[in-house]
């Protein structure tokens, strides 16, 4: 198992940017995936962007180069700096992990953490 827990929501003006965290209960290398995933009010949750364990990375096309998926393995932690960020990335952020595990994929969330840029 793994919890999650993100940090460094807010609101921000547009073209602004942000830096979300998460910070995993286990060893980001023994995790196949970390990712981020958004939701915005009555729209499905979305892909963001994801990094597997051997650092290859993914991302939204709505989010290509402007946001960046990182992470610093000593401190266990997934970042997602935002730059330039618009009115239509306002959503809740959540964090994903994706274990494989005894033959069986799980999937793990943090509790989300709400950006906010105003038109």
């Amino acid at each position: 198992q793994v919890q999650l827990v993100e940090s460094g929501g807010g609101l921000v003006q547009a073209g602004g940017s942000l830096r979300l965290s998460c910070v995993a209960s286990r060893s980001i290398l023994s995790i196949n995936a970390m990712g981020w995933y958004r939701q915005a009010p009555g729209k499905q949750r979305e892909l963001v962007a994801t990094m597997t364990s051997g650092g290859s990375r993914n991302y939204a096309d709505s989010v290509k180069g402007r946001f960046t998926i990182s992470r610093d393995n000593a401190k266990n932690t997934v970042y997602l700096q935002m730059n330039s960020l618009k009115p239509e990335d306002t959503a809740v952020y959540y964090c994903n992990a994706v274990l494989h595990e005894w033959g069986r994929e799980y999937d793990y969330w943090g509790q989300g953490t709400q950006v906010t840029v105003p038109s």
